[in-house]
């Protein structure tokens, strides 16, 4: 039984292999990725909380947009979180600071349309900025794999930012 979960034990942290990246760059990018894990996650609760509660004028193209982002976030939450892995950590299991992402139930009570969206183009705009950086250290350290997946999240919060500010354009 002890062998079996000696075998069945994970190794991640300290496990050697050579992929062209350094082992000390290999934990400074899957903690920057974790970073954006948390941002991605922050942004898909707010999405979806926003999705069910924008009322007024707005509705139905805020309504159908925030379902567009929070599938899309959800989805890129997967591909971050294997891209940790496969630089040899474990991704991140912080589930008990999801409720820290969510706006209270008052602040959505009296949230109009326009400061949700604002609150989301806040958020994008951050989520924007540490993927920028991130990718750019990716690409100065020939991590092609990263610099891709990092440049579709960046060119997809870019999007998302472009439509929302249209959205509520006056």
């Amino acid at each position: 039984m002890k062998q079996t979960a000696a075998v069945l034990k994970p190794k991640v942290r300290d496990e050697e292999f050579d992929i062209g990246l350094t082992k000390a760059y290999r934990q400074q990018m899957a903690t920057a990725l974790s970073d954006i894990l948390a941002d991605t996650y922050k942004l898909v609760i707010k999405s979806h909380i926003y999705h069910w509660n924008v009322v007024g004028p707005l509705f139905k193209p805020l309504h159908e947009l925030t379902e567009e982002h929070y599938n899309a976030l959800f989805k890129a939450t997967d591909i971050i979180a294997e891209r940790i892995r496969a630089l040899g950590h474990l991704a991140p299991a912080k589930l008990a600071e999801a409720k820290t992402f969510a706006p209270s139930a008052a602040s959505v009570n009296h949230t109009t349309a326009a400061e949700m969206v604002a609150d989301l183009i806040t958020d994008h705009e951050a989520a924007a900025r540490r993927i920028r950086e991130a990718g750019t250290k990716a690409d100065e350290n020939g991590d092609l794999v990263t610099t891709d997946m990092l440049t579709d999240r960046l060119n997809f919060h870019e999007k998302a930012l472009w439509m929302l500010r249209a959205t509520v354009a006056a």
